[in-house]
């Protein structure tokens, strides 16, 4: 059939387009036709040119006749038809996987009786499926109707058609909407594979389990299908992977712009790889094989553990992939009973090992060997390898929620082998910035956007527009920060220029380094002793207040504390004077000098330049320069880490009793659960005084800033030692430092 051959498909779809414009053509200059009135000739006619048409005739002659006309007429002709318009791209998509008719991806169907693809296939496998998909052909829209005949590819039309035009989303198999698309569209209706996590649970209710131990002969292996690069470049927002109760995990890859559609990165016809746009910001690029070496600067961990944190991220998927692959086997050995093993090329994919050698063998690759010894754990585990597998450009896609799902499934298994696989080199996530799959940037999911009250801080794009227009606005939900949000030039990669920046407390503070600045721009709190005390207002010490609430100054002040009372991040007492601006020695004075700019990570190694003893970052805690003994515990050698957790230890326990005594209602402090104050019933407190909320402030402020003994301990210390004296706590003991 015409369809099976590209070429001869091409000729056709050539000519049927030449051949519609010429329709159009002719249409267009038609006039009235005159009246001729002739003989009728009933001999040949014999003339000098060539004849360009077929005539009937009644009868042939040999000689040669007159042919009497009545009367000439003068007849308008059409003009001579142009040439047919040349379909764009043609050559290109000819010679990709999508014309290639003789491939399995369109030829699977032609011993099938009837010889048609079936309905569940149709919508990829055939562009007539994909047509009834999308209703094009008068079919409802969003399903696959009818069967379709097995002599069509991937053409023109199958893209190139009202209902693409028009499409914005696309749902996936979790039953996952993705709105607000483009012509990526297209592409995502295909390649977001044919499961799920929602898939595999499934079968797993059907199949009676509810032990994850427990071998079912009614379970089998769920196979998420071929290519499903969306589902790794999505991650967590359509599902696609298996994920594990209690974890969380990236969501959509972002790439720069200009670089974060599916047609960005691959020609939509050939669809090959733009590699010479990749070498634009990625060196050592000079072909699609040397896109496996990528690793950006912010993946500083070394995921699978093989010591190597340089390699790019395709082969530390290898790695942690080969890990899981090793748990599966020794889990279907001790647990279920089979040996198993896995054959990318041959359905069911994995089967029973019967020589136990650890490969899949000629004769153990047949459908009757598939492996029939599942359980819920090791289900869960090779959908996840699979999926790992079947996109191939998964380390691009997304390969940090890959690593998630591999991680996962090997720590999952670990729980019922005896000889666990080592995970402690492994590394599932990265650091803070770059933790895509943590609170910092997962807890606006639900909400479809980062508000503007939180987009500076916690989207990849609200602190360039910050420090560019000034401006606050929602932002979409983003995996981490990315390059883009620091550096203004992505192939020199400096840095925007930050000046002055203003504190929550209204005050305008510069450090003398942009890099700082910019840092500063973040990690300054969001509450101050002026928020604080407009919540107050005037309301009495001790008087429990309708409508005070706790203020909290959020994570991470260390600009703040950094700068003490110059910024008044933490509550600042009425009366009392503060330490300003801790000055470290130089070169240690910016905020990159002592962390590391991208893992975030103290200089451990700069830090024992100058203090004795440092070799690890435990060892920061016993660094102290002052003599006092300020918390009055006799000990004046440990480091004002110790010195400030007894203060601040002191300062809960009169916090309880203050709550408990004048306020009568006991409070109790949750670092790890928002509003963190609540009552010993686990409610949220609410009988708040002015004075209960200057100290649980104060006490929180601490607990935010790990750091803050080295950021600016004497500052921390006043604070504490305020806060108790205003509980009305024995403070004699201690020493309050001078500013």
């Amino acid at each position: 059939m015409i369809r099976n051959n590209p070429k001869k498909w091409a000729m056709w779809l050539t000519t049927a387009l030449a051949l519609a414009a010429a329709l159009l053509i002719v249409s267009s200059c038609a006039k009235p036709t005159a009246e001729i009135v002739e003989k009728i000739v009933t001999q040949e006619v014999v003339v000098e040119k060539e004849v360009t048409r077929e005539v009937a005739v009644e009868k042939v002659v040999t000689q040669e006749v007159e042919v009497e006309v009545t009367r000439v007429v003068e007849v308008e002709v059409a003009p001579e038809m142009p040439p047919g318009p040349e379909v764009p791209f043609l050559e290109m998509w000819a010679g990709s996987g999508h014309a290639d008719a003789e491939a399995e991806a369109f030829r699977h169907w032609d011993e099938d009786d009837p010889q048609e693809v079936s309905t569940s296939c149709a919508k990829c496998h055939s562009s007539y499926g994909y047509l009834d998909f999308l209703g094009v052909d008068g079919t409802a829209a969003g399903t696959v109707d009818n069967p379709a005949a097995v002599d069509s590819i991937i053409d023109c039309v199958t893209c190139h058609n009202a209902g693409t035009v028009a499409m914005t989303s696309v749902i996936f198999p979790s039953g996952v909407e993705v709105t607000g698309l483009g012509a990526e569209a297209r592409c995502m209706q295909c390649h977001q594979g044919r499961a799920s996590f929602a898939t595999v649970d499934n079968a797993i209710a059907e199949a009676g389990l509810t032990d994850v131990d427990t071998v079912s002969e009614d379970l089998g292996f769920s196979n998420i299908h071929y290519y499903a690069a969306a589902v790794s470049l999505y991650g967590d927002v359509v599902k696609g992977g298996y994920e594990y109760e209690g974890k969380a995990y990236d969501a959509k890859f972002d790439h720069v712009a200009g670089f974060d559609t599916c047609i960005d990165c691959h020609s939509p016809h050939t669809l090959e790889l733009r590699v010479e746009a990749c070498a634009e910001c990625h060196t050592g690029v000079a072909g699609q094989e040397n896109l496996m070496n990528i690793r950006m600067i912010g993946s500083l961990v070394d995921y699978d553990g093989d010591g190597d944190a340089e390699e790019g991220i395709y082969y530390e998927l290898e790695g942690m992939r080969d890990m899981l692959y090793q748990a599966m086997q020794a889990y279907g050995n001790e647990v279920s009973g089979a040996a198993i093993a896995y054959d990318s090329h041959s359905y069911p994919y994995f089967f029973i090992d019967t020589n136990a050698n650890g490969t899949v063998d000629e004769d153990e690759a047949v459908r009757d060997n598939g492996y029939n010894a599942w359980t819920a754990r090791l289900a869960k585990a090779a959908y996840n390898y699979q999926t790992s597998l079947k996109d191939p450009g998964a380390y691009a896609h997304g390969g940090k929620y890959i690593i998630q799902l591999l991680y996962d499934s090997i720590e999952d298994l670990n729980a019922a082998l005896s000889s666990p696989v080592d995970l402690s080199s492994a590394n599932r996530i990265d650091h803070g910035h770059f933790a895509g799959s943590e609170e910092a940037f997962r807890h606006w999911d639900e909400d479809g956007e980062v508000s503007g009250s939180c987009a500076r801080c916690h989207s990849a794009a609200g602190l360039p527009l910050y420090i560019e227009e000034g401006a606050e606005i929602s932002q979409p939900i983003a995996n981490g920060l990315n390059c883009a949000t620091c550096h203004d030039d992505l192939v020199t990669y400096t840095r925007y220029e930050v000046g002055a920046v203003e504190f929550p407390s209204g005050a305008e503070l510069d450090t003398g380094n942009p890099d700082s600045n910019l840092c500063l721009n973040c990690h300054q709190g969001r509450e101050s002793t002026v928020s604080v005390n407009a919540r107050i207002g005037e309301a009495e010490d001790d008087a429990v207040t309708e409508g005070l609430s706790f203020a909290n100054v959020h994570y991470f002040a260390a600009g703040a504390t950094l700068f003490g009372g110059e910024a008044q991040g933490a509550y600042q007492y009425e009366g009392k004077e503060y330490a300003g601006r801790f000055e470290h020695q130089a070169p240690f004075t910016a905020c990159i000098d002592c962390h590391s700019t991208h893992a975030l990570e103290v200089e451990v190694e700069a830090c024992g330049m100058c203090h004795a003893g440092v070799e690890s970052k435990e060892d920061l805690a016993a660094i102290r320069i002052a003599e006092a003994d300020f918390d009055g515990d006799g000990d004046t050698t440990e480091g004002i880490a110790g010195e400030i957790e007894t203060l601040y230890e002191d300062l809960y326990a009169a916090i309880q009793a203050y709550a408990t005594d004048t306020v009568g209602t006991g409070i109790v402090y949750n670092a790890h659960r928002y509003p963190y104050w609540f009552t010993e019933g686990e409610e949220r407190y609410s009988t708040w005084t002015p004075r209960l909320l200057r100290a649980a402030y104060n006490y929180q402020y601490v607990a935010k800033d790990p750091g803050a003994f080295a950021h600016n301990g004497t500052y921390i210390i006043q604070i504490l030692y305020d806060a108790l004296e205003d509980m009305g706590a024995d403070v004699s003991a201690f020493v309050r430092p001078e500013a």
